[in-house]
């Protein structure tokens, strides 16, 4: 199978008043399609931040990301922008639902922003959401459904645009064991649809459910 995104070399390094934090140090790595790559780690091991790089919601320091043999680094911030809309999808730790917006709204904001008109827009959402098994909320607010909601809304708003890939952050971390089981299981059913997918944890169980295992530790990934 053919590499969706790759990353050569990453490093990140902080400068604070009196001291240089290396965060990463050198990290390779090759997804391909249709492959279900888990990165785990401790708390603070630097998961996050090299999952902002590979989704270009950061800059490594030196190092290059390629989606489709593309090099990132070679656009410009409205460039990256747009590619992110387009081809990736983002699931966070703190599902950054829209609060003054409904879970339809949510769900299609991002074909919104691409240009896909408001009704086909919104049919999609609603194909989504009941994917998910949110229709029913479809008209609440963020505020008015449970944490294991906010986050299936979460997932079916990073589905909206078709990405090639689907980055998630601690998706399970706010999450109880019911709901963790339940989120999980849908990541497992994206999997067997083929989406391409990588996921940073701090739980080994939740490692488990991966392709292509990895640990990141003192600022190199390696292979479980």
């Amino acid at each position: 199978m053919s590499d969706i995104l790759e990353a050569r070399n990453i490093t990140k390094t902080y400068y604070l008043e009196n001291e240089t934090i290396d965060v990463l140090k050198g990290v390779d790595l090759k997804v391909t399609k249709g492959s279900f790559v888990v990165i785990f780690g401790p708390s603070g091991s630097g998961k996050s931040t090299l999952l902002n790089i590979l989704g270009s919601l950061d800059r490594p320091s030196d190092g290059q990301v390629l989606l489709e043999s593309v090099d990132l680094s070679s656009h410009s911030d409205s460039q990256l922008s747009e590619i992110k809309n387009k081809k990736i999808g983002f699931v966070f730790q703190f599902h950054h639902l829209l609060p003054e917006f409904s879970c339809l709204e949510n769900v299609a904001l991002p074909a919104f922003v691409k240009g896909m008109p408001p009704p086909e827009a919104c049919d999609r959402a609603l194909l989504l959401l009941d994917k998910f098994g949110v229709v029913d909320k479809k008209n609440r607010l963020p505020s008015q459904i449970s944490g294991g909601e906010k986050q299936r809304v979460a997932v079916a708003r990073a589905l909206m645009n078709e990405p090639l890939i689907i980055l998630a952050d601690e998706p399970t971390g706010n999450l109880d064991e019911a709901n963790t089981n339940k989120l999980l299981k849908e990541f497992i059913g994206l999997k067997e649809e083929g989406k391409t997918m990588i996921l940073v944890t701090h739980s080994l169980d939740i490692a488990k459910v991966g392709t292509d295992v990895y640990n990141l530790r003192e600022g190199r990934l390696y292979a479980m």
